[in-house]
């Protein structure tokens, strides 16, 4: 019978995602001892990344994790974290974050840009039906831009045969188009950096008020890791369990989630269904959301349809002809993490009022690009950022540290209200600015 794992380094760092991934990456390239844990496993080169049956296989719960209120989320749980799993939409952190929270991170997101190259796609590939949808926003007084992104056509292993985008990769990019975290993570390990796949943190490990490692379980055989300093970054759902389980109890108590939605309408052109996801925004910052252009997967469009009624599920039918616009809310902190099991996200009145005029906005654009105005609907909610479950503020100070020394917290669990656009770019730049203050004090 196998005996307890142990590990040691200087510093462990708990999940790959962006926040993980950047901060194991800029440690290593210093020469510190590095040990990244990660729960899920790396999937970018089996068969089925990028598929149906792929997100089902790395995604929490298969992709039927709801909250209590019926909100669907999709939790990445692999090498890469959210970045296997997303749009690549890059947007710079909010103004609040730095005038009314003291983070200011300007320098690691402008050197962030520079390094990824992020910027929009080239007009040729934003999509014919999205432009539509754009330039019908922008005839109704909305100032529509194209969207930056952690994208790049040149990197795309199918350049020979063409870039050919759809909202497909939103289950993982095949082509290679898009930047994922993993690749950090990689560069980290060519730097030295240990990694382990299929390892559960259970519980930090802690000595009066100093951290001085976790422990938990790889593949099923516990394993106990010792060092100075931690850095947790399993996600707005991960992170809190984690710390509920080390006794930090304030973890979880309350949330933010960015709520998602999409309205659809059918035109009698092509839709934006085989289209690369999100080119074009909108962002109402004054009321508190964000439009974008999306369509759900071909497949993935009845899943949701079906519970809005036949209507909007035989509309799968003319799935290539539909216009598809995302809401993404800023909404209110409500509901939690909770040590059952259990999240919980009720909508506020704020959130509610938001819903509303941003449905107002997506109707009058899609009627303006072409769709049949009987055809409108809205699809149930998506609960897109799990996010703000660990706050700066609350518990967290401006250096991302818990009120235990030497252990800190780098992911969307972190923000103090919802981020109201996308937010890897924001994750980043946290991850540098952390990495070089770790690096500074040791």
């Amino acid at each position: 019978m196998f005996g307890k794992i142990k590990l040691s380094a200087d510093f462990i760092v708990i999940g790959s995602g962006p926040g993980g991934a950047t901060v194991a990456r800029e440690l290593s390239k210093k020469g510190k001892d590095v040990l990244i844990l990660e729960r899920g496993h790396d999937y970018r080169e089996k068969f089925y990344y990028g598929t149906y049956l792929g997100a089902m296989r790395y995604s929490q719960h298969a992709s039927l994790l709801f909250t209590e209120e019926g909100l669907n989320i999709i939790a990445p749980l692999m090498v890469g974290g959210a970045t296997s799993m997303y749009t690549a939409c890059a947007a710079p952190p909010p103004q609040w974050l730095k005038d009314t929270y003291g983070v200011d991170i300007e320098t690691e997101v402008a050197q962030t840009i520079d390094e990824l190259e992020i910027k929009p796609l080239p007009l040729e590939l934003l999509g014919t039906a999205s432009t539509r949808i754009a330039m019908a926003g922008r005839a109704l007084g909305y100032d529509w831009f194209a969207q930056p992104k952690f994208m790049n056509p040149e990197r795309s292993r199918q350049q020979a045969k063409s870039f050919d985008c759809r909202a497909t990769c939103m289950l993982g990019c095949r082509c290679g188009a898009k930047w994922n975290a993993a690749e950090w993570v990689d560069e980290a390990r060519g730097h030295g950096a240990r990694l382990i796949t299929g390892a559960r943190v259970k519980k930090i490990l802690i000595d009066g008020r100093q951290a001085t490692g976790v422990q938990g379980r790889i593949m099923g055989r516990p394993f106990h890791a010792t060092a100075p300093t931690v850095i947790l970054a399993a996600g707005g759902i991960g992170s809190p369990r984690v710390l509920q389980d080390s006794g930090l109890n304030e973890a979880g108590v309350g949330m933010t989630m960015d709520i998602t939605t999409m309205v659809y309408g059918l035109s009698r052109k092509k839709g934006t269904g085989k289209e690369p996801p999100m080119t074009w925004s909108w962002e109402n910052q004054q009321a508190g959301y964000m439009l974008s252009t999306l369509t759900d997967p071909w497949l993935l469009y009845p899943l949701a349809a079906v519970r809005k009624g036949l209507g909007p599920t035989l509309r799968w039918l003319r799935w290539n002809k539909l216009l598809g616009i995302m809401i993404k809310l800023k909404d209110d902190i409500s509901g939690g993490i909770y040590p059952d099991g259990k999240i919980r996200k009720p909508m506020t009145a704020g959130d509610d009022q938001r819903l509303h005029d941003a449905w107002q906005v997506c109707r009058q654009t899609l009627v303006e690009a072409g769709a049949k105005k009987s055809t409108i609907f809205m699809r149930p909610f998506i609960g897109t950022h799990p996010s703000g479950s660990v706050r700066i503020g609350d518990m967290l100070n401006t250096d991302l540290q818990t009120r235990i020394d030497g252990l800190y917290v780098c992911d969307a669990s972190v923000f103090p209200e919802a981020l109201d656009r996308p937010t890897v770019l924001t994750i980043i730049g946290l991850g540098k600015r952390l990495a070089k203050m770790l690096i500074s004090d040791s």
